[in-house]
């Protein structure tokens, strides 16, 4: 997997019980949402997304 983006963006919206979260890469302004248990802690959802967005960037570099 790619490295993480240097800065990257995240907004939490609580949708019921579950939470959304998206991330998105401040340079290339590309973006990606998961979504997860409202119980879930927000660090470990936080995480997920900037897993999810370094995936997506490293795979639209590998495939241009």
């Amino acid at each position: 997997m790619g490295r993480a983006p240097s800065e990257v963006f995240i907004e939490f919206c609580r949708i019921g019980n579950a939470v959304k979260v998206s991330a998105v890469d401040a340079e290339s302004l590309v973006e990606v949402s998961v979504m997860g248990s409202a119980t879930t802690p927000a660090t470990v959802l936080e995480r997920a997304a900037i897993r999810k967005l370094a995936y997506v960037l490293a795979k639209r570099r590998r495939h241009g």
